[in-house]
């Protein structure tokens, strides 16, 4: 394929240099045309005229395509960046800003709407462009012999862009209004092939692929146009499609000339002089004529019974919305019967003829929508349209009405929300049959006059608009008015004007404006009032016609009503500050609904409990003391009284109120329990009951056998020690039981005859026996953590509707491949992990945080929230945290748990600003979602931990960012200390007011087009610009008094305030039991839906110390010698994360697969040359590097000796411990798994040696204790010792590489943090889980999933789990002791004999202390650079 260039200011080259380019194919890459191309014919005198304004400094309007023709392959981006720009290209683009890069996409390339696949393989054309942000569409026509270009936003809509539009411009607006400000940070971001999900430019219009979704029959047949024998047969690709028929040839189908006839009103005949031949006619003056020869018979009656039926069918309403029509389709105007012309959100522009001038043909239409089609101003020529009863103009930027609308005598119903109207002309008051009028999020400061003369109209919708006051004398005036919104106004006041009575309004809605006082008492026949969300302090109404009162979330002290609301249903007050309720509350008849939570109400009046109407009382988050006692029987149907100061309920709840059927009292003091009845037979209907959280023992268990017909117990957190066997066998209906926090020992086997149970919570208690309920034919989930479960007794087969098993938090439970392998089909598996301390963070990041997180489904089917938490984050002791929440969709959340993380260092590289760096990262993971993103969202919450790097001694500092609803509080001297911004319109009013200026649609139930209450989230581009991610960021710097961070979403600090939350998590202290805590509080207290939890512990104090430990210096005479350090290793062959927290196995791992990851940890590459330098962390303690020599610098170092266990593996052709699978017991410290053998040593006795140059001071002669000495001596920060010219092959298990030839290699797991902030191996250290859980980063984890990556050798290397000695001494099996010693002899050829007793001596290493004396002169070695880098060498490839 070519390349073409058109002049973009480069400098021409020299004509062979062009001849050769010209010649030049490209098949894979996207290397930019050199400069001195050959021109585009067609565009070649445009380009031209503007070649001289592009040169150095000067901005201007050239155009140079860097590739045509280019066929995509289907990958994930059709360019690499590597390969995009040329040099000079690059020089081009480094001048200016405003010169940046468009993809032109061709016409038979449309992005499907919907689709979340990658592109298929059979896409055309894609050209980039370089341009100016002056270039016009109409530049960059005429260079690519193109009609026009078409812009297409988030995979919707498209539409033609005038010639005068200037494409580069529109992207750089788009990216400014995301919230990218850099301008070469934009500039970056549109040439970012990513983009084309939220905006693509078309050469052409692309085919539309929606109606074929209306296809009824299709297929390839001979065809004859027209009645007469003039024209010939021919194979043609006939199409029924909706009311007509498309015949078009048979190669392009769909893309090439289609005849489109309609049938509506028309004809279909048989014809009878050919057989199986049927003749289409459309109806109308110019009818045409088609007939149509079918080889079958069965074509043939198929094709006529469906015809017959779309023939004979009157088409009345049509429905055209979102096909991104310029113009109505003329087969339209064929039928005379249509009455509902539907098209909104399309590109009908009132200045073209063949547009909206021509909809006066259809002459019994009756209903038009044409909202949400930027049309900018009223259409004049709809006013033709005498038949018009509904006309919706909603979202079109109309800023007047022409005086014309007053023909329109016939129009009842006029739509005009989301305009920019602020006055109404006076002919609108002709339209005398008007009843409905729309003005919602308009520019109205004040009530139309006009209004007065529409006396039909019942409803002022005048919500969304800039009244500041209201004067209820005007209301007065415009006595047709009943229905009242004017929400979302910011009004201040609300002035009678004299009024005494207004008798005309029913219904008035006042919510989320600034009213401090409200006097609607003149409103005699007000039947419903919505004023929530405002600062009333006092409101008095009128009782005669109040039905509903709708007050919450205000300051209201008293409410007056006069006189008593003798018809009030339905009462909330909550969220406000009474302390008692007003008389007239009690003295209400028919009151249904009472809502009095979050006051600070004492006590309840006891005649409020003797209403024969209540049926649901909300009294929860008050100072209640005590209930009143119920005198007699009564209806109620629902009690919530959580969080109140209760030590008892009344003796005679249960058996008075007998149909109650939901009972909170969670959060209370309650000792005991009312009985269900006064006799032994229970009439209790009682159906969910929540317990949590009070002081509740065993003998009040034994209370609620009673009620029988109970579906939900909650009792966590209380004193149970117990639960009666004999009473639980009567809860035979129980569906989810939750027992968590108590002090329980086991659970009565009796759990198995509650049939109906799925759901089981009981963590956070002393069970050490797995309970008899995986025979339930209906358990889904059950939660056993942090319990004291050592082994579990399975049956054959598990039920097949278990879903979740969470066992983590048991630290004594062994799970033998037997059990994993009967669970391997639970699509959640929670497991403990053994906590492993790797050499790189034991001294960093897991001294001072650890995290745990929780979360649950509740009644959802399920999980949309995800957890990212990396203790150990990039180089120096840094950590990382992330919250998603997905509301009702799991795809965003998921993506965002994999890509934030490396978004994040990968800006961190970028920009050293907090505020730079982290919104960057919002805007890259929103761009990053893809076609995922256009339709779905999620609210995200990020957290990074790190100290500044340009202020060593600081110290740490928490910077934090969010979008949406996910927040964070942060816990400081036993205060909470909110740290994120909750951006929901309800609680935000300057998103809320950014919002109506953006003209966007609020319903009301305050969602922004009725989809999302949020006015930020990551994703749901298609809510542009309405709904942005620019992210809210904050740094605040920790100090000792920050005990814990904890993150949770919407459902979890809507029912758990942030003091309560931390309290809870103070009282708990672990991290993962205080975030099992907050999420079973959450959902005791009534959430239904997804929660989570993140709580990670800080100990970061005065005396932390975040360095590495520092190298010790030794005054001695001779050349620098480095001693490193060596740190405890874990387990290597059990994934670990930090205490307490849980891995998930993915139910697509089977067991088997989990022992062979943890047996193939081999690697075979050759090691690679080359010295990196690493940086060494240091802390704010120990800012400056102390005593560290450099490579081979002039300094005395000593480093201090810190022993450990590991583990070395030998193949089984070298080590065989003489049993077979049959014999007798293995020996102690062998460890055998069929051909795998494990030998427990110690890696400091196996000794080798780096040639070199002769130690100094005894010839060149080693002795026997420096040779032990050396061998003692592995290196942390250099990376692995290793002689000149190795050419081994090595394998690492944890921070040991282990070379082919028995040598062992020491290597730091400081390094691999290397890969865990890198992009491109951070998948490997983090396993993405059925729930969008993840699992901690930790090194053994890892190890594994870099081995699988690396090739396998076919002898391979072995391993089992290894059993670390609990003494951490020297352990050797009598019986292999002569092989161990075997292997080492091969490594020294003097390693002396083997030791019989491990007793220190004053020339030997001491074996029982973790430090060395520095002062032994055997340990001390010369060490050159050179050997340094052949150490480095050997990293390299370990990794």
């Amino acid at each position: 394929m070519e390349e073409e260039e058109i002049a973009a200011g480069a400098v021409p080259g020299p004509e062979s240099d062009r001849d050769k380019q010209r010649g030049v194919r490209d098949k894979g890459s996207y290397s930019a045309a050199l400069p001195g191309t050959e021109l585009h014919k067609t565009g070649s005198s445009q380009a031209a005229a503007h070649g001289d304004n592009t040169g150095s400094g000067t901005l201007g309007r050239g155009i140079r395509v860097l590739k045509s023709n280019m066929k995509r392959n289907g990958s994930r981006s059709c360019v690499t960046p590597k390969s995009r720009f040329g040099s000079r290209e690059r020089d081009w683009l480094k001048e200016d800003p405003r010169r940046g890069c468009v993809f032109l996409h061709g016409g038979g390339d449309p992005q499907p709407p919907c689709s979340s696949g990658p592109p298929s393989s059979s896409q055309s054309d894609l050209r980039l462009v370089l341009c100016t942000t002056d270039t016009t569409a109409a530049e960059l026509c005429a260079q690519g012999d193109s009609e026009g270009l078409y812009l297409q936003l988030h995979g919707d809509l498209i539409r033609r862009l005038d010639p005068s539009e200037r494409p580069l411009q529109i992207v750089y607006d788009y990216l400014a209004a995301m919230g990218f400000e850099d301008p070469l940070r934009i500039q970056n971001e549109a040439a970012n092939s990513d983009l084309s999900c939220m905006m693509r430019f078309y050469s052409e219009k692309p085919c539309s692929v929606d109606q074929l979704e209306r296809i009824l029959l299709k297929g390839v047949f001979s065809v004859r146009k027209g009645k007469t024998q003039l024209h010939k047969w021919a194979e043609r690709q006939v199409i029924l499609c909706g009311t007509c028929l498309i015949v078009a040839s048979v190669k392009d189908s769909l893309t090439g000339k289609m005849h489109i006839l309609p049938l509506v009103g028309g004809k279909v005949e048989e014809v009878k002089r050919r057989q199986h031949c049927l003749m289409f006619s459309s109806a109308g003056p110019q009818a045409q004529t088609y007939f149509v020869n079918f080889d079958l018979l069965s074509d043939y009656q198929r094709w006529y019974r469906q015809a017959s039926k779309v023939v004979s069918q009157t088409v009345s309403v049509v429905d055209l919305s979102c096909y991104s029509l310029e113009e109505v389709p003329e087969c339209l105007f064929y039928s005379q019967d249509i009455t509902h012309l539907n098209l909104r959100n399309n590109f009908m522009r009132p200045d073209r003829t063949e547009g909206l001038h021509s909809l006066n043909r259809f002459s019994q239409v009756k209903s038009l929508n044409l909202s949400h089609n930027r049309l900018g101003s009223f259409p004049e020529p709809l006013c033709e349209i005498l038949t018009l009863t509904e006309l919706n103009l909603s979202c079109n930027g109309i800023r007047s009405l022409p005086a014309q609308i007053e023909n329109l005598h016939s129009l009842q119903t006029l739509s005009l929300d989301g305009n920019h109207l602020s006055l109404l002309p006076e002919e609108l008051g002709g339209l005398s049959q008007l009843s409905s009028l729309g003005l919602s999020f308009n520019n109205f400061s004040e009530i139309p006059a006009v209004l007065e003369m529409l006396s039909a109209v019942d409803r002022l919708a005048m919500a969304g608009n800039c009244l500041e006051s209201l004067d209820l004398g005007t209301l007065s005036r415009m006595s047709h008015f009943k229905h009242i919104d004017l929400r979302l106004n910011g009004l201040k006041a609300v002035v009678s004007g004299g009024v005494e009575t207004l008798k005309h309004i029913t219904h008035m809605d006042l919510r989320d404006n600034r009213l401090s006082a409200l006097d609607l008492s003149s409103a005699c026949s007000l039947e419903q009032l919505h004023c929530q969300r405002n600062s009333l302090g006092a409101l008095a109404l009128s009782g005669f016609a109040l039905r509903a009162l709708h007050t919450s979330a205000n300051y209201l002290m008293n409410v007056n009503i006069y006189p008593v609301p003798n018809q009030l249903t339905y009462l909330d007050l909550s969220r406000n500050l009474l302390e008692y309720l007003p008389d007239w509350v009690c003295d209400t008849r028919k009151i249904e609904v009472l809502d009095v939570s979050h006051n600070l109400l004492t006590e309840l009046p006891g005649r409020l409990l003797s209403s024969l109407s209540l049926r649901k009382l909300l009294a929860g988050h008050n100072q209640l003391h005590s209930m009143p006692d119920l005198l007699d029987h009564i209806p109620l149907e629902a009690l919530d009284l959580q969080h109140n100061k209760l030590g008892e309920l009344p003796e005679s709840l249960f058996y008075k109120a007998l149909n109650l059927r939901y009972v909170n009292v969670s959060a209370n003091s309650l000792e005991t329990v009312p009985p269900s009845s006064q006799s032994e037979e229970s009439l209790s209907v009682l159906q969910e009951l929540y317990l949590t959280s009070n002081n509740l023992n065993e003998q009040c268990a034994a209370l609620l056998a009673g009620h029988q017909n109970l579906r939900v117990l909650h009792i966590a957190y209380n004193q149970l020690q117990s639960f009666p066997p004999s009473k639980l066998t009567k809860l035979e209906l129980l569906e989810e039981l939750n027992l968590s926090g108590n002090k329980l020992k086991t659970i009565p086997s009796t759990v198995a005859n509650c049939k109906r149970l799925h759901t089981l919570i009981a963590h956070s208690n002393h069970i050490s026996v797995f309970p008899e309920i995986l025979n339930l034919p209906e358990i889904k989930l059950v939660d056993l953590s942090c319990n004291e479960l050592t082994e579990i007794l399975l049956p054959d087969l598990l039920p097949p509707t278990l879903q979740e098993l969470d066992l983590s938090g048991n630290t004594n439970l062994i799970l033998e491949h037997k059990t994993l392998n009967i669970f391997s089909h639970i699509a959640t598996l929670k497991l403990d992990q053994k906590p492993l301390m790797s050499a790189g963070e034991s001294m960093g990041s897991s001294t001072l945080w650890n995290h745990g997180y929780s979360e649950m489904t509740g009644q959802r089917n399920k999980l949309c929230v995800s957890v990212l938490a990396v203790d150990s984050f990039g180089d120096s002791v840094e950590a990382a945290y992330g919250f998603f929440d997905g509301d009702r969709n799991e795809e965003v959340p998921r993506l965002l748990q994999c890509t934030m993380g490396d978004v994040l260092s990968e800006e961190i590289q970028h920009s050293s600003i907090d505020t730079v760096y982290m919104s960057n990262t919002f805007l890259s993971s929103h761009r990053k979602l893809g076609m995922a993103g256009q339709k779905l969202g999620a609210s995200a919450l990020l957290c990074y931990i790190q100290h500044n790097p340009g202020d060593p001694g600081s110290y740490f500092s928490l910077t934090l960012a969010n979008v949406g609803t996910c927040q964070a509080v942060l816990c400081r001297d036993g205060q909470p200390l909110p740290l994120s911004r909750v951006f929901s319109l309800e609680q935000s009013a300057e998103e809320t007011e950014r919002v109506k200026l953006s003209k966007a649609i609020i319903t009301e139930d305050n969602k922004v087009s009725g989809v999302t209450c949020c006015s930020r989230l990551l994703g749901c581009s298609y809510l542009s610009p309405w709904v942005l991610p620019k992210p809210w960021v904050r740094t605040e710097p920790l100090c000792a008094q920050d005990e814990f961070l904890i993150l949770g979403n919407r459902a979890l600090f809507e029912r758990v305030s942030y003091q309560e939350a931390v309290c809870t998590v103070q009282a708990v202290r672990d991290p993962q039991a205080a975030a099992k805590k907050l999420c079973t509080l959450a959902q005791s207290y009534g959430c239904r839906d997804n929660v989570g939890a993140l709580v990670v512990s800080l100990h970061i104090g005065e005396d932390s110390c975040t360095c590495e430990l520092p190298l010790a210096t030794a005054a001695s005479g001779g050349g620098g010698r480095i001693y490193p350090t060596a740190v405890p290793l874990g387990d290597p062959a059990t994934p670990s994360t930090s205490s307490g927290i849980a891995s998930e196995f993915n139910s697509e791992m089977s067991a088997s697969e989990v022992g062979s990851e943890a047996g193939s940890i081999a690697s075979d590459e050759n090691p690679a040359a080359g010295l990196a330098s690493r940086p060494e962390r240091r802390c704010s303690l120990h800012p400056t590097v102390c005593g560290i020599g450099g490579f081979g610098g002039g300094g005395n170092n000593l480093g201090l000796f810190q022993r450990q266990p590991s583990c070395a593996t030998f193949s089984s052709n070298q080590s065989d411990n003489g049993l077979d699978s049959d014999d007798e017991a293995p020996l102690d410290g062998v460890i055998s798994n069929g051909s795998k053998l494990e030998v427990e040593v110690d890696i400091h006795c196996c000794a080798f040696r780096v040639k070199g140059g002769a130690p100094e001071g005894n010839g060149g002669q080693e002795t026997v204790e420096e040779r032990q000495g050396f061998a003692l001596r592995l290196s942390e920060d250099i990376g692995s010792c290793v002689t000149a010219g190795f050419g081994c092959r090595m394998r690492r298990q944890n921070s040991v590489v282990v070379a082919a030839n028995g040598w062992l290699h020491s290597v730091s797991s400081k390094e691999t943090s290397d890969l865990k902030k890198s992009p491109s191996t951070s998948s490997l250290f983090g396993k993405k889980l059925s729930n969008g859980s993840v699992v901690t980063v930790e090194e053994s984890h890892n190890l594994i999933e870099v081995a699988l990556e690396a090739p396998k050798k076919k002898s391979g290397y072995f391993a089992a789990p290894a059993q670390q000695d609990p003494e951490d001494q020297l352990v050797v099996p009598p019986g292999l002791e002569q092989d161990v010693w075997e292997q080492l002899r091969h490594l020294n050829p003097n390693p002396g004999p083997p030791p019989t007793q491990p007793a220190p001596t004053t020339g030997d290493p001491d074996w029982d202390h973790p430090h060395l004396n520095s002062q032994q002169p055997q340990l001390q070695q010369p060490w050159d650079a050179s050997g340094l880098a052949l150490q480095q060498e050997v990293y390299d490839t370990a990794l």
